[in-house]
């Protein structure tokens, strides 16, 4: 991961993603996170492709990802999936 630079915001995710955008100089942005940073983003609309490897795993309790979200009335769709040895890998992304 050479080249990555960590930055903590205080001011929200608009204003990380801002500050994102900045550092990145046109190139691509990955959210790294906990479940509760991804849905505010997904919330926001503010994330425009997202990769879900789903593996068949018994983990217990925790918090879910996508429960109560209705992604499609936030705009995103399932644009393809491909089934792997060990995960199905899921793409969404934002409509236009």
């Amino acid at each position: 991961m050479a080249g990555t630079e960590f930055r903590f915001v205080t001011g929200g995710i608009k204003a990380a993603l801002q500050q994102a955008r900045e550092a990145a100089g046109g190139r691509d942005i990955r959210l790294g996170g906990g479940v509760a940073t991804i849905r505010q983003y997904l919330g926001a609309g503010l994330i425009d492709e997202l990769h879900l490897a789903v593996r068949p795993v018994l983990l217990g309790a925790g918090e879910a990802l996508l429960a109560g979200m209705n992604l499609p009335a936030l705009g995103y769709e399932s644009f393809k999936h491909v089934a792997g040895e060990r995960a199905m890998h899921v793409f969404l992304r934002k409509r236009d």
